[in-house]
């Protein structure tokens, strides 16, 4: 295993010296075709949901077509590997969530692509994770559950959506924090997991609220906290794994919009005037599956994901997280 040796700031200039590309001979009707944005993800996630909304707003925006490319497999390496030899041209441009922007990176020594090598486009939303567990798990709080955990060691399972997913991560996170041991077990996406959890196969999932808010309001599962610093203005009532028992736990989703290596700047700026642009227009659809807008510049991008990446890194190390 590679233990990650950079520090947040120098991954942060690497991204911004990325974002600064070339700026001569930029197309200057861009786009005049058919857009791609690939999605290293499977259909039906929150990161298919957003991308849609998103596509269809530029698609408006330009007056040409911008299509959604779902490329899962391989720890989202495929479909990032895919962005990564794409023409430079702003005509093929990817949506992600963290793991293959911030995590494999970490993790994986035989990477075919260099996910510091992308050009940050923009932040597009975030969304805090929420602790899920099955209806009939003996714990009624993040206490209860530790302390379940420390009475059964290796015990309690928890499901994600692959190894070095943000679910993965934020389940090693409770274990290093809270001083529990569980057993980890990888799915093909977000689905296979939550269905899991509802039928009492597995014990818990780090799920965006996005997806867990309607199966907990229906009766399908429940949610111990939420994983944001703060209190979802979504479900105030829920309270936060940090202020349950465990301080300093943080784990969000985010979605950020990137181009391939040497895309020019004078497209990745247009691009990113855009999708600023769709974010506020999309404000209410963003509320409404609780996503919070995150527009901003390219350099917003490039810190955001910098810090991300110095995270993620910090709980790769103190887990001892290797692949299997």
């Amino acid at each position: 295993m590679r233990l990650p040796v950079r520090t947040g700031s120098i991954a942060m200039l690497a991204f911004a010296i990325a974002a600064l590309g070339p700026r001569a001979g930029a197309d200057e009707v861009f786009p005049d075709h058919v857009v791609k944005i690939v999605l290293p993800t499977a259909s039906g996630s929150t990161t298919d949901t957003l991308a849609r909304l998103v596509a269809d707003r530029l698609s408006q925006t330009w007056s040409q077509p911008v299509i959604i490319e779902n490329v899962a497999g391989g720890a989202m390496n495929t479909g990032a590997t895919r962005v990564a030899r794409a023409a430079p041209d702003g005509y093929t441009l990817m949506i992600a969530p963290p793991s293959p922007l911030t995590i494999n990176d970490l993790l994986y020594h035989d990477l075919a692509y260099d996910p510091h090598k992308f050009v940050p486009v923009a932040m597009l939303a975030k969304i805090p994770n929420a602790l899920v567990v099955r209806n009939d798990l003996p714990a009624g709080s993040v206490a209860d559950m530790i302390g379940y955990a420390k009475a059964n060691p290796g015990k309690l399972t928890f499901g994600s959506q692959g190894v070095g997913s943000t679910a993965h991560l934020s389940g090693s996170q409770l274990e290093v924090l809270a001083g529990i041991k569980m057993v980890h077990v990888p799915y093909h996406g977000a689905v296979p997991a939550l269905n899991d959890v509802m039928a009492g196969r597995i014990d818990m999932f780090f799920d965006t609220l996005t997806t867990s808010v309607p199966l907990w309001r229906g009766g399908k599962l429940r949610i111990l906290a939420v994983a944001s610093p703060e209190r979802a203005p979504a479900v105030p009532e829920l309270p936060t794994v940090a202020e349950s028992g465990v301080p300093g736990f943080r784990s969000i989703t985010w979605f950020a919009l990137v181009a391939p290596p040497g895309t020019p700047a004078a497209i990745v700026d247009k691009v990113n005037r855009d999708t600023n642009a769709a974010l506020r227009d999309l404000a209410d659809k963003l509320a409404a599956i609780r996503l919070e807008p995150m527009p901003g510049s390219t350099e917003d991008a490039a810190r955001f994901i910098a810090d991300e990446t110095a995270l993620w890194g910090k709980v790769i190390a103190q887990a001892h997280i290797t692949l299997p």
